[in-house]
């Protein structure tokens, strides 16, 4: 008998049709699930069952989702993947800003589905403030290192000899390797609460950025952008 702990998915979803689905999926890859639908019944789970993961889907019957990642960020730090009907630009910074770790579009397959979960644990178990960078003083992903210690970004070994401002940026990505930061939380996070709404500044960063780490700029290795919502840094798991 395997003595594999088996991590804990709280799905929050009323549709029956995508519970079984999810359940399924999940099982099918030596999961544990619970399945809840309702927002109030979904608060008392998280508070007595501690899962390790939440999908939540922010139709609820009782209340908006989006309450729920506010009640759970309050006080802990689970990760929470939306799952949601609700395609606009608009509701995923919305839910991003508001905690949650990522944000799927229905319809969505099983394959986008584990690999957004693997990574959701991956960073509640290693994260970067606790794993690499804690250990090493540095990040790397392909032929990309964040020296941490130095304030430097090499590419290739070589420095790509970036702005104060630009590696402050590169470094914040880095630290939440493989997560979306939307606009708003690299805004609050590098100027402070009373910064700009305005992305422009991250815009005119971002494509400075790219012309000295990316080897085919408009065809970033490192940086992705997520369109109307944020960035994301590379995870070095990921196929260049």
């Amino acid at each position: 008998m395997s003595n594999t702990i088996r991590s804990k998915i709280l799905i929050i979803e009323d549709d029956p049709g995508i519970c079984t689905f999810l359940k399924a999926t999940l099982v099918a890859e030596n999961y544990d699930v619970i399945i809840v639908g309702s927002g109030q019944s979904a608060l008392d789970v998280i508070a007595s069952h501690c899962p390790d993961c939440i999908l939540l889907d922010l139709g609820l019957p009782d209340m908006d989702g989006n309450r729920i990642i506010e009640s759970v960020r309050s006080w802990t730090p689970t990760p929470i993947v939306v799952i949601s009907a609700r395609s606009m630009e608009a509701d995923k910074a919305k839910a991003l800003d508001l905690g949650a770790d990522d944000y799927i579009t229905k319809p969505f397959g099983a394959v986008e589905l584990l690999a957004r979960i693997r990574t959701a644990l991956r960073h509640t178990r290693t994260t970067a403030e606790n794993d690499e960078i804690a250990l090493t003083g540095s990040y790397h992903v392909g032929g990309m290192t964040i020296d941490y210690n130095k304030h430097r970004v090499y590419v290739g070994g070589q420095d790509a000899k970036l702005t104060p401002n630009e590696f402050r940026i590169v470094a914040l990505l880095g630290k939440h390797a493989g997560c979306v930061l939307t606009y708003r939380t690299m805004l609050r996070e590098l100027w402070g609460p009373s910064a700009s709404t305005d992305n422009k500044i991250l815009r005119v960063h971002m494509a400075s950025i790219r012309r000295k780490i990316e080897p085919i700029p408009s065809e970033p290795r490192y940086i992705f952008t997520e369109v109307g919502v944020g960035y994301r840094m590379a995870e070095q798991e990921e196929t260049f």
